[in-house]
């Protein structure tokens, strides 16, 4: 589908571009000898997770946040590889660069994902499509992937047309979608009222089914529905957002400098951990890290949370608010860990996480009782020249006196610790789900 070779002065034109099977096929670039195979990456052991799956292992059921282990029953053939998160962002950086060469703003969502606004692009590079398909080859030409673009007004629309330009899965691999998708100005419910209402934002299972009760399958059903019946079903606010979106209505801009409002890490253990004393070093780990990332973003932190699953599922989240804000690994663990010491860990700990959020940019007031200046001053530069050595050595060469003469491990990727008996390389075939520590 083709629009207007120039759009008009003041039209709003937004792409949103995602990634095919991104970190799959960086992975194919390096292992071009598993092309043509099902291919995972992810987490293959009994706690691991698929992060991304090849058109040929989707072909048999195999999606992203699935279990490993019903993947493994879905496509026996599988290959499984741990994954290379830092590989990952290079690349994804690389990427971003690529977008913004096209325009400013770009709004990146995740490493493979980004709105951009081309609204102000067209007479230096054609009609948002010309600029869609340039793009396409510009990454296909510097990276060798693949990516799909939507072309809309807003980016809602976006979204959904990039899914209309994906491939499909195959057992023999990807077939070729259009690669990119144009909803045109004064098009834009032709394209979406036929569109199941699970195309919505907001709209999961429950919504859906209360929806379906009130006979309501398309997007178009929706759009014509009473908005009392809706507001009755699922709430004002709900019924406000879905209409809203069933009329194509999205006024959201891109946002090229997005700040993050969270920081956290967390780690799924290969066996539930029962003391609480073996949780000290997780809590250590994790705080530290979290507190190098609130430093690197120059930022610091008001809350901190603390995030526990068990063994049966169950999670519990806690949050407590410094009156300080704090870019210190030692008072986040502090905090953390005086949360943790109140929670039953004897019922066996799957996961723990440390966060932080409320975000201040200002240097913290110095608290009465707790130092002089100088003192404050001296921990801020010890904890500099830690991040110096780290960046220029690596994260193993220095750490809290806590974990000193506790066995290194090499980071592991986002969905799986190794288990024992199994490596990085290759195929593996056990690790844990886990997020990077």
């Amino acid at each position: 589908m083709t629009i207007r070779t120039q759009p008009d002065v003041g039209s709003r034109w937004i792409l949103h571009v995602d990634m095919d099977a991104f970190f799959v096929s960086v992975e194919l670039l390096r292992r071009p000898e598993l092309r043509g195979r099902p291919v995972v990456v992810g987490g293959a052991g009994r706690r691991g997770v698929v992060a991304a799956a090849s058109y040929e292992a989707r072909s048999y059921g195999v999606h992203s946040a699935m279990p490993s282990a019903i993947a493994r029953r879905r496509c026996p053939a599988a290959v499984f590889l741990p994954g290379d998160h830092p590989h990952y962002s290079k690349v994804s950086a690389r990427l971003m660069t690529l977008f913004a060469e096209v325009t400013p703003l770009v709004e990146p969502l995740s490493l493979d994902e980004a709105f951009l606004d081309v609204s102000g692009a067209g007479r230096r590079l054609g009609a948002p499509d010309q600029i869609a398909r340039g793009l396409r080859a510009r990454v296909r030409a510097a990276e060798g992937l693949s990516c799909s673009i939507g072309v809309a007004p807003n980016k809602f629309l976006a979204k959904l047309a990039t899914n209309s330009a994906k491939p499909r899965a195959s057992r023999a691999g990807p077939v070729e979608g259009t690669g990119v998708h144009v909803v045109s100005a004064g098009g834009e419910l032709d394209y979406l009222h036929p569109l199941s209402i699970r195309a919505l934002w907001g709209v999961g299972p429950s919504t859906h089914e209360k929806l379906g009760r009130l006979g309501i399958v398309t997007v178009g059903d929706l759009a014509v529905a009473s908005p009392d019946r809706l507001a009755a079903a699922v709430g004002a606010g709900v019924a406000e957002h879905l209409r809203a979106l069933a009329h194509g209505r999205d006024d959201r801009p891109v946002e090229p400098e997005r700040a993050p409002k969270s920081i956290s890490h967390e780690e799924t253990f290969a066996a539930d951990r029962r003391e609480l004393e073996e949780l000290r070093p997780e809590v250590v780990r994790q705080a530290h890290a979290v507190a190098a990332r609130l430093r690197a973003a120059s930022v610091r932190a008001r809350t901190v949370q603390l995030k526990v699953r068990y063994g049966d599922f169950t999670t519990v989240t806690r949050s407590t608010t410094m009156r300080c804000p704090s870019d210190r690994g030692t008072e986040v663990v502090e905090v953390a860990w005086s949360m943790l010491a109140q929670l039953p860990v004897d019922r066996g700990v799957r996961l723990v996480g440390v966060g932080v959020s409320g975000f201040e940019d200002e240097p913290a007031q110095l608290e009465l009782g707790l130092g002089d200046e100088h003192g404050s001053e001296q921990w801020d530069a010890a904890n500099h020249a830690v991040d110096e050595i780290r960046g220029r050595f690596g994260d193993e060469v220095i750490g809290p006196a806590r974990l000193a003469g506790r066995q290194q491990r090499a980071p592991s990727a986002p969905w799986g610790p190794e288990s024992p008996g199994t490596g990085h390389g290759g195929e593996i075939t056990g690790s844990d789900e886990s997020h990077q520590v």
